[in-house]
């Protein structure tokens, strides 16, 4: 079975390096999945579940922002920060949600709304991987 190689890249780190059989990414546009035979491209990552399968398992990370490039069955993922479930700390993930939701709330001219949201949307991200 044709298979595509995923290379997940942090700045001081190569988080992930392995063979899949299909991967599903969060893009701006919405989520869009990678078979083998795909064609080129680059595209912008929004905050959300990357989803890696092969032929027994699913995996989920919680991704927050970056790119991704699609090129000769090989998918590039250049991202600050991608968390396995297994990294994701549940309590400190709604906390940050409540924080968020908070700041939104308000009516403060100080409030950087793109700055709470962008947070709460991190956050449910990391809810929805342990759920």
């Amino acid at each position: 079975m044709p298979e595509i190689k995923i290379v997940i890249i942090q700045p001081h780190q190569i988080k992930l390096e392995r063979t899949c059989d299909q991967v599903v990414v969060p893009g701006v546009d919405g989520d869009f999945g990678i078979l083998p035979g795909h064609t080129a491209f680059i595209t912008k990552i929004r905050p959300g579940v990357l989803k890696v399968f092969d032929e027994t398992e699913m995996t989920n990370y919680a991704i927050h922002d970056g790119f991704v490039t699609v090129e000769s069955d090989v998918v590039k993922i250049v991202c600050d920060v991608i968390e396995e479930e297994a990294e994701i700390d549940v309590d400190r993930a709604q906390d940050a949600k409540l924080r968020a939701e908070k700041r939104l709330q308000g009516e403060k001219s100080d409030v950087d709304f793109r700055r709470a949201e962008f947070a709460l949307k991190r956050a449910i991200t990391r809810l929805e991987i342990k759920q």
